[in-house]
């Protein structure tokens, strides 16, 4: 009998990627503003140039692991506990004037300055577009009551709990909040999934952990003997050695499912 589920924040509740778009269309709208020319290729550049750089700094094992991007590189302040954090916060803010001014030689625009501009309206720009699929509070509305919640989130704890800021919406739903970076590892490693457990000291078969992405979250849940589902919103194909115990396309689906598990 299922008696709690773990959710996946960033785009199974939380439409994290159409949120950076966003924020890239808003920044690219600025330069183009700024410098009165065609920045169409500019995003694109950007979004190169910081994978890039990001892959090549001593910290990237470390965000790796815990589970932080390179766009999430672009607009959080990592001002948390412990040095691989701290060091972050040091490599950050070159980072992003890097990231945006290698972007704009890309396409023909060679200015630092402009770049240093549009790594600072960035942050704000994601800010202000945080993006909550239309179904997520419906659902968990649905839940709360009949299952205990627990959000097992990777990330940076400064930057998730931002997140959640900007959509207080979604927090008052859980019982719990467990962030990579604040316990020390990420999913899919199976301790995180176990840390997890003894927030409500139920066993593995107790549990769902519902996700959109194969690589950490139904993984990690299989590691730990905890049932996955996975939340395949985009319809991709299934991969030939990740198999999720269940598949939804839609959250809404997963009531239809509790009820026949």
């Amino acid at each position: 009998m299922v008696k709690a589920i773990f959710f996946d924040l960033d785009d199974t509740l939380l439409w994290d990627k159409k949120s950076v778009e966003k924020a890239f269309q808003e920044t690219c709208r600025l330069a183009e503003e700024l410098t009165g020319q065609d920045c169409s290729g500019l995003e694109e550049a950007v979004r190169a140039a910081a994978t890039e750089l990001y892959m090549g700094y001593n910290t990237y094992d470390f965000t790796k692991m815990i589970g932080i991007n390179p766009f999430e590189g672009l607009w959080g302040t990592f001002d948390d506990e412990g040095t691989d954090f701290q060091q972050m916060k040091t490599i950050v803010p070159a980072y992003r004037r890097d990231a945006w001014t290698r972007g704009l030689k890309k396409i023909g625009i060679d200015n630092s300055e402009l770049g240093g501009q549009l790594a600072e309206y960035f942050p704000e720009a994601r800010k202000r577009n945080p993006i909550l699929y239309e179904e997520s509070l419906k659902v968990l509305e649905d839940l709360k009551g009949h299952y205990q919640l627990l959000l097992l989130t990777n990330g940076s704890p400064s930057l998730q709990q931002t997140k959640l800021e900007i959509t207080p919406e979604i927090a008052p739903f859980f019982d719990h909040i467990v962030v990579s970076g604040a316990f020390g590892k990420g999913k899919p490693d199976p301790d995180i999934f176990y840390h997890a457990l003894s927030k409500f000291g139920l066993s593995a078969e107790e549990v769902l952990m519902v996700g959109d992405n194969l690589m950490t979250d139904i993984i990690g849940a299989e590691k730990a003997g905890i049932r996955s589902v996975w939340l395949n919103r985009e319809q991709k194909a299934p991969h030939e050695s990740i198999i999720p115990t269940y598949e939804v396309q839609h959250l809404e689906e997963l009531l239809q499912l509790l009820e026949q598990i």
